[in-house]
């Protein structure tokens, strides 16, 4: 799963049968004498894709009566025909919509997706109590669950040991205020010391935020870039880029990638998704949590896709069975130690046999402590793209913390139609 070059996005891998997007009837391949046929869209294309068909063959395994034919395709083409097929009743039983969660309230909204009501602790219920923080509250509306994470993905931080080693420094950072002074100490000889891209990338300037008590938006989706918290995260790491060189300015996630892998690199955060990558280029990885904040505390950012079941399937309870054996916890245990990517739920943070596995474990560890990007916001993706991220081109390139995150706020509550 490459995640850094597209904006809230959780590019996870999946499953089987690649079928073609005809919008046949999602009953057309069911007997009466015969299983029922789930048909399931996605846009999961990426390295993981191997623990998502195992669930589907492990399901199938399980349930004889049910087979599963999911269709990966990509998420522009999901966006564009899956409206309309669910509309008209055509379309797939299950689909993971958009690789932005908050794309799951315009099908709500046009009455295309089913409430979830097998929510509970029992063998075929789905335990939200035990799934990634902020997920259920992001895909809740009028109090009703209308999907599940499809995956969830959490931050860590990325070093480079040689380059720590060079520069003395014998252990990674564990607090935010270490982790910028070790950006310093690291960045020279043409190495950044925490390179961090500010576009077309999944965003960690959040995290900055968080580590210093500040955010976006508050619960009433109205801007609170203003407040000294907030000011004091970007302010300081802006001031990092600009003033110390950290980072080069200007970058996309793709672009802050190539930076880490050739080794003009020390630190970066980033996703279960780049590990490969980074041990194939031959870089001496280390892979450590987010340091913790100002308050002692451990925050990261946690990503997620929808999944959900059509409200015009033949088959409810039969899809809701397999959104319950997705968000299982032996099923989420054996994906997690098949691809290397952490489980959607928190009780396996300290699972044993994900513990031994020095990647996951740091992944999975974190889950608890993860927190979505704008969650369950207006215009979520519009907040993104036209006022957080020309903040962060602007406030890297020279224009004051307090100008910029003004004129942010006042574009920020113009989309979400905050009235302080």
């Amino acid at each position: 799963m490459k995640k850094r070059h597209a904006t809230l996005a959780v590019l996870a891998g999946a499953a089987t049968v690649a079928l073609a997007l005809s919008g046949c009837s999602a009953s057309s391949s069911a007997s009466s004498s015969g299983p029922v046929t789930l048909k399931v869209w996605t846009g999961f294309t990426g390295g993981d894709r191997p623990g998502y068909t195992q669930i589907v063959k492990d399901f199938e395994k399980s349930h004889p009566d049910i087979k599963v034919q999911m269709t990966v395709q990509p998420w522009d083409t999901i966006q564009q025909k899956l409206p309309s097929a669910w509309l008209t009743g055509q379309g797939p039983d299950i689909a993971a919509p958009s690789s932005d969660p908050n794309a799951i309230a315009q099908y709500v909204k046009t009455n295309s997706v089913m409430a979830l009501t097998n929510t509970g602790s029992g063998k075929d219920d789905i335990n939200t109590s035990k799934l990634a923080p902020g997920t259920v509250k992001e895909f809740t509306y009028d109090g009703k669950l209308y999907a599940i994470p499809a995956n969830f993905a959490t931050l860590s931080l990325y070093y480079n040991k040689k380059l720590f080693a060079d520069a003395g420094i014998e252990n990674p950072p564990t607090t935010v205020a270490e982790m910028a002074t070790d950006a310093k100490k690291l960045t020279g000889n043409g190495v950044s010391g925490l390179v961090l891209a500010d576009n077309q990338t999944i965003q960690m300037w959040p995290i900055l935020q968080w580590l210093e008590g500040g955010d976006i938006v508050n619960s009433k989706g109205c801007s609170v870039l203003q407040t000294s918290a907030s000011q004091k995260g970007l302010s300081t790491w802006s001031d990092l880029v600009q003033n110390d060189k950290i980072s080069p300015v200007g970058l996309t996630g793709a672009e802050a990638d190539s930076v880490f892998s050739a080794g003009k690199a020390a630190m970066e955060m980033n996703g279960p998704w780049a590990a490969p990558g980074y041990k194939s280029a031959g870089i001496d990885l280390g892979i450590a949590k987010i340091p913790v904040g100002v308050d002692g505390k451990s925050v990261t950012l946690g990503s997620t896709a929808p999944l959900a079941i059509s409200a015009k399937t033949k088959y409810p309870e039969q899809s809701k069975e397999f959104l319950a054996y997705w968000t299982s916890k032996s099923v989420q245990q054996k994906f997690s130690l098949t691809t290397g990517f952490p489980p959607l739920r928190t009780d396996l943070s300290n699972d044993s046999k994900l513990k031994a596995d020095p990647t996951v474990s740091v992944f999975a560890s974190q889950v608890p402590d993860s927190r979505l990007y704008l969650p369950h916001l207006d215009n979520a993706t519009k907040v993104d793209s036209d006022a957080y991220v020309p903040l962060l081109g602007k406030i890297t390139r020279g224009t004051s913390v307090a100008d910029a995150t003004k004129e942010a706020g006042q574009t920020i509550d113009g989309l979400t139609g905050c009235s302080k």
